[in-house]
């Protein structure tokens, strides 16, 4: 290995793990607020990407479909609620976001034709499809199940899991698909040459993280959430609605897993099962920040990103292996350095 070769790697890697790091932070804000091992967070990359993909190929997205169809759902649930409750002033919130905001989307996918509209209308048009999926996700399968062990909601997340797998098989096909870069420049720099999608996808993730960072300590919102990861009891107590942060930070999940998506679709090709690979990648980095650290986290997802690109280059073959492997080590020393609670029944 000379030089040049170390530098394409560890631009290869970096990139990578940028990507990883986003979908880190994700796993680690969802676990502390909520508890959920969040396993489907992958999905939401391929459909991002794929989403995206039909609209460019002239086609109507099945993730419209399935956001009517769960806007349905949720609103059936909700309205059956505040129906029992007598709170009908919430009625006009859940039929506006549930039942009219799936409608616009429509109305705008089929008279907007998205696959003559710019690239960064797509790629809106794309989040505005799948991000609402996220806390929609929440309200069906784990908001039931809020207060259930840890245990039972891995279970409900690997459900999840393949439910959205087999519906990506069913929307877009065994085909995968590949999107235009956004940028067509190149950097020279020394020895080294970057793309411009390399550069959209550093600056985008970096943009994205420091993005975070504000929303978690300047808004209220922010400030919600990382009280509720603290302290679920003590922030119910203080006024905090735990349904509403259990909604958000799935919300947040699904804008990173989607962005993801669209950030590395000019680069490879997505597959309907693509995300579950990149989101296990991304769980080995939250697993290394312990999902608790989201600065050790983001660097366990780079670590992951230059390990795998150096494993392809000596031992092609076993790269995944060696990437999966470092769970292992990692799991020992947090056993134990780490004191064990039980959890309560």
């Amino acid at each position: 290995m000379d030089l040049q070769i170390a530098l394409l790697l560890g631009q290869d890697g970096i990139t990578n793990g940028a990507i990883y790091a986003l979908l880190s932070l994700a796993l680690v804000l969802v676990f502390a607020v909520t508890r959920v091992i969040y396993i489907p967070q992958g999905e939401f990359v391929a459909y991002g990407a794929l989403t995206l993909a039909s609209f460019q190929a002239g086609k109507t997205p099945g993730t419209l479909w399935l956001l009517i169809a769960a806007g349905i759902a949720v609103a059936i649930l909700d309205l059956h609620q505040v129906l029992r409750a007598r709170t009908l002033r919430k009625i006009p919130r859940i039929v506006g976001w549930n039942l009219l905001y799936p409608a616009i989307a429509a109305a705008v996918v089929f008279l907007l034709k998205p696959g003559e509209l710019p690239l960064l209308a797509q790629i809106i048009l794309a989040l505005v499809l799948v991000v609402p999926l996220g806390p929609m996700i929440y309200r069906l399968a784990y908001q039931p199940l809020a207060e259930a062990s840890v245990l039972v909601l891995l279970i409900v997340s690997v459900a999840v899991h393949f439910a959205m797998t087999g519906l990506g098989l069913l929307f877009f096909g065994a085909e995968g698909s590949r999107t235009p870069a956004f940028s067509d420049a190149s950097f020279e720099f020394g020895l080294l040459t970057v793309t411009g999608q390399t550069v959209w996808v550093l600056g985008a993730s970096l943009f994205l993280i420091v993005a975070l960072y504000l929303f978690f300590e300047r808004t209220i919102y922010g400030k919600a959430l990382r009280a509720t990861a603290m302290n679920r009891t003590g922030a119910r107590l203080m006024g905090i609605s735990t349904v509403m942060a259990g909604k958000l930070s799935f919300l947040l999940a699904a804008l990173i897993g989607a962005f993801s998506g669209v950030l590395i679709a000019p680069i490879t090709t997505i597959y309907y099962d693509t995300g579950f690979l990149i989101g296990l990648k991304g769980f080995v980095g939250a697993i290394v920040g312990g999902l608790g650290s989201y600065p050790i986290a983001a660097a366990g997802a780079i670590l992951v990103g230059l390990l795998e690109a150096f494993s392809s280059f000596w031992a092609s073959a076993f790269k995944e292996v060696i990437v999966f492997t470092v769970i292992i080590p990692v799991l020992i020393w947090l056993s134990l350095t780490t004191r064990h609670v039980e959890e309560e029944e």
